[in-house]
């Protein structure tokens, strides 16, 4: 049949993408234009997402629970973000912090999947659960608190505590719906879990305990999509680590449909790419995670978009603040470089 003649969307999408001049994409050659155009593209992106939420709400964190743990507390933790909208956390304390000092802190965001437990690792005690921990390396969180970090891991909307009415919904994706209603008053979902993170930022940050300039994020799969956007919008964020999500949203999303309502940045690519989101971190050290096996997130076209944030890194004359770990593993958390990357950038040199 004549192309032109046509009866898919997909084939129709993927047309869509491959026309579209995306007229925010960074552009090596116009390095020492970056400070204009990261300030243009953030701006847009966050438009595009309907603006960052703003409301005058005093957060009243409240702690219900705590849990000895081995070498740190956890706390469960309640922030009021907007009017009838608190976010649950767990929140990991060392046990060594002396009265008077001030540690760096974790945002550990969670992936899809039972919301921030695992990544705290909660319910290790359970055979099944703990392997399934185990295999993705997802106790991130509690693995940064027994290093001596203050580790805060939030439950993003529509997961954990936060699942809403999932239960009734059968077969339909949660995430997606969260979408549609939120669009019909104006919102995004992926722009309200990126305004509860930053207001996660601000909690950490009267903490006592914790030093408010050595502040980073790390994530797995919708943790990575978290802990990208994120550290794009929030620049008191000052490292992260994005694990098996970066990739193209021509190959993951709109051929693979690897993507949920809960991840969508909206309008992204009438006007960039992942990749773009990436490079306006810098100069902010960023450590990007790629399994080789990652089926869900091929590595061909994460191998692609890893290079463009090295070499656009390179180009700004900081090489050294962007490492990438391509690991022999699928969708699971590496680890490898991960460590030493935030003690070197959170405990021994400043990352601003």
């Amino acid at each position: 049949m004549d192309n032109r003649r046509n009866l898919n969307p997909d084939v129709w999408m993927l047309h869509l993408y491959d026309s579209t001049l995306r007229r925010l994409s960074f552009d090596a050659h116009s390095a020492g234009d970056f400070e204009q155009w990261r300030l243009q593209f953030l701006e847009t992106l966050s438009d595009s997402m309907g603006g960052m939420p703003q409301f005058d709400m005093p957060l009243e964190p409240l702690i219900t629970e705590t849990v000895g743990e081995d070498g740190y507390s956890r706390h469960r933790l309640l922030l009021q973000t907007e009017p009838l909208m608190n976010v649950p956390c767990w929140l990991l304390v060392p046990d060594d912090i002396s009265e008077e000092e001030r540690r760096p802190a974790i945002l550990a965001l969670h992936g899809h999947g039972l919301g921030r437990d695992q990544v705290a690792g909660v319910g290790l005690d359970d055979p099944e659960l703990a392997q399934r921990i185990r295999t993705a390396n997802y106790d991130y969180g509690r693995q940064f608190a027994r290093r001596g970090y203050v580790v805060l891991v939030p439950d993003h909307r529509g997961f954990g505590e936060r699942s809403g009415n999932r239960d009734r919904l059968g077969n339909r994706d949660y995430c997606n719906l969260l979408m549609i209603k939120q669009a019909l008053l104006g919102r995004n979902p992926l722009m309200s879990n990126i305004y509860d993170v930053c207001r996660c930022v601000d909690y950490l940050q009267n903490r006592p305990d914790v030093d408010a300039e050595r502040i980073g994020a790390v994530g797995l799969s919708y943790g990575g999509t978290m802990a990208l956007f994120t550290t794009a919008l929030e620049p008191r964020i000052k490292v992260a680590c994005v694990s098996c999500y970066m990739n193209s949203f021509r190959k993951y999303a709109l051929e693979m449909d690897n993507f949920c309502g809960n991840q969508t940045p909206s309008d992204l690519l009438t006007f960039a790419e992942m990749w773009d989101v990436a490079i306006s971190i810098a100069p902010r050290p960023l450590l990007l995670e790629s399994g080789m096996r990652d089926s869900g997130f091929p590595i061909e076209q994460a191998r692609m978009a890893n290079e463009k944030v090295r070499a656009a890194y390179v180009s700004l004359g900081h090489g050294d603040r962007i490492a990438i770990d391509e690991f022999d593993g699928g969708h699971e958390f590496s680890g490898r470089l991960t460590f030493d990357w935030f003690g070197k950038w959170l405990e021994h040199e400043s990352s601003r």
